[in-house]
């Protein structure tokens, strides 16, 4: 039996691609992950496959113990996301994954030409802390236990997430929702 995803997608994930696309794909990722960096030109490449037929959804789930510098690059992104920049953030720290202390962050903030005072405002609210761990724990009750962890509409993927056999999954789903 497969793994379900927990917390339904809502308004307060960040999305990319249509409400409605019959493809949804969450990913449950960690900034200093290195599989996740290497899931992050796959998911690209996805989304630019599959256009409008799918919606990709980015969760933080960093593993601090592990990647002391994923949890405070989380904050960067959701700091960034309350400007509307949350995917640049993403993408740039995926980018430049071995260069994401705090100097560098802030660095790819001005780079991004973010409000550097509502970035430090924003970095300091508990709330962008807490709607990490507010991922990272909705993670955790649907059964993520490493990086990345992927969902397809609602069910965990354990399958190869290589390029070639993630668009054929994605490229059914669509075809069996499209009936």
């Amino acid at each position: 039996m497969s793994t379900q995803l927990k917390i339904a997608v809502s308004k307060a994930d960040h999305s990319l691609g249509p409400d409605k696309a019959p493809a949804l794909l969450v990913e449950s990722g960690d900034f200093q992950c290195p599989h996740c960096r290497a899931a992050f030109p796959i998911v690209k490449k996805l989304q630019k496959a599959l256009g409008d037929n799918l919606r990709f959804v980015f969760r933080n789930f960093p593993l601090a113990e592990v990647h002391p510098d994923a949890t405070r690059a989380a904050q960067f992104a959701e700091a960034a996301g309350l400007q509307g920049k949350f995917w640049e953030m993403h993408d740039i720290i995926f980018e430049n994954q071995e260069n994401i202390d705090e100097d560098s962050l802030l660095g790819y903030a001005q780079k991004l030409g973010l409000d550097m005072k509502a970035l430090k405002h924003a970095l300091d609210d508990p709330k962008t802390a807490e709607k990490v761990e507010k991922d990272f724990e909705g993670g955790v009750r649907s059964g993520v236990n490493g990086t990345p962890t992927f969902f397809i509409n609602g069910f965990r993927y354990d399958g190869d997430w290589s390029y070639p056999n993630l668009v054929k999954v994605l490229e059914k789903v669509v075809e069996m929702e499209g009936k």
